[in-house]
């Protein structure tokens, strides 16, 4: 009892740590900038002004976004993708060949499109549940987690559906305040080392030193950062999807949730401009199901619903099977359910600006 104890709360230190470096980080960028630089070492006292005044947005907008990252729920699987125990009990008795048709007909029912390399539905066997699409198990956080990017020890969370916007504005407003901070520190890190061949050293103005150079290292590692997450955004792709593409039942495509540049940064930013670069969550969709620019395969769903009488000892099939076609996109405060407008256009079959529905097709038992 004592060792499991004793173990986890190791576990939740070594998990704290990079988070309490970037927190010391931050607090003595605040000491060296503010008030060394700005009080003790700048003389002029509107450039003193100037810099504070300037100074303090990005650092709070910098801790704002890294607060809302921590802070941000990892976006679980909704409970309709999780088999119930009846289900499970049903499922570990069938066949390797019975299993496939087993989640294939769950798939119908929950529009899931990436499958596995084999054609298979995804499904996690630790989490007993069908993967949505774009949807990973993350080892650290133990789960399911919807569009998941990477697990981020910095701020020891999933960057993920929930917090990928939040991570985005991150790095872009620390860049933004390293960039400032290294900019208005480069005069005094040149007239220390000025001071120091005219025999004329102050040891405090070390801070001015490391300042500028911690805060050099902070540009160039945030700037191939960013560059390589905005990459991602112009091509609506996730870490995980760039280095191993998604199944479709047609094959892998690593654009296929890709749908132009400009959609594919509302899909992270959100339809609402004012909120787009303020770390408040706006990011469209529920998180498990995406507009794909992939047509529906010719082997479709009409050919599963056929096989369906080999499984009917199992299966109790209760809703009208799907043809799948690109889902429409709508904003969500809660990850994986349809909003009200949602089920609406569903029902009514009301296109939208964005040409996406979803097309009911009635099959006949033999």
């Amino acid at each position: 009892m004592t060792e499991g104890i004793l173990h986890r709360c190791c576990v939740a230190f070594i998990r704290l740590a990079p988070v309490l470096f970037v927190g010391a980080v931050i607090v003595w960028s605040y000491y060296a900038y503010a008030i060394h630089m700005c009080f003790y070492t700048v003389v002029n006292v509107p450039e003193k002004v100037i810099y504070l005044i300037f100074y303090h947005p990005f650092l709070i907008m910098m801790i704002w976004c890294f607060i809302k990252t921590i802070c941000a729920d990892p976006a679980f699987v909704p409970t309709q993708y999780y088999l119930s125990e009846s289900d499970l009990e049903k499922y570990v008795k069938l066949s390797a060949a019975e299993q496939k048709q087993f989640l294939e007909h769950r798939a119908v029912k929950l529009l899931v499109q990436c499958r596995t390399s084999a054609g298979a539905v995804r499904y996690c066997s630790n989490c007993r549940c069908i993967k949505p699409d774009r949807a990973h198990h993350c080892s650290v956080c133990q789960r399911c987690i919807l569009k998941m990017d990477h697990h981020c020890p910095w701020v020891n969370n999933c960057i993920c559906f929930s917090s990928y916007k939040f991570f985005v504005l991150l790095i872009s407003y620390s860049l933004l305040y390293s960039i400032f901070v290294s900019a208005t520190s480069f005069q005094y890190f040149i007239k220390f080392w000025m001071n120091i061949y005219g025999g004329e050293v102050d040891m405090s103005d070390l801070n001015n030193v490391f300042l500028f150079f911690i805060g050099l290292v902070f540009v160039l590692s945030l700037t191939g950062l960013l560059c390589y997450h905005s990459s991602l955004i112009a091509r609506n792709r996730t870490t995980l999807e760039a280095f191993r593409a998604p199944i479709f039942r047609c094959g892998p495509d690593r654009s296929g949730f890709s749908l132009g540049k400009y959609e594919n940064f509302m899909d992270v930013f959100g339809d609402q401009k004012f909120f787009w670069f303020i770390p408040v969550f706006t990011t469209l969709g529920d998180g498990a199901k995406f507009a794909t620019r992939i047509a529906p395969s010719s082997v479709g769903y009409q050919s599963i619903a056929a096989s369906s009488m080999t499984l009917e000892p199992y299966i109790n099939l209760q809703t009208t099977p799907v043809m799948v076609q690109p889902i429409p996109r709508f904003r969500e405060t809660s990850y994986g359910t349809d909003s009200d407008d949602e089920r609406t256009n569903l029902k009514t079959h009301q296109k939208s600006s964005d040409p996406y529905h979803i097309t009911p097709v009635q099959h006949k038992r033999m």
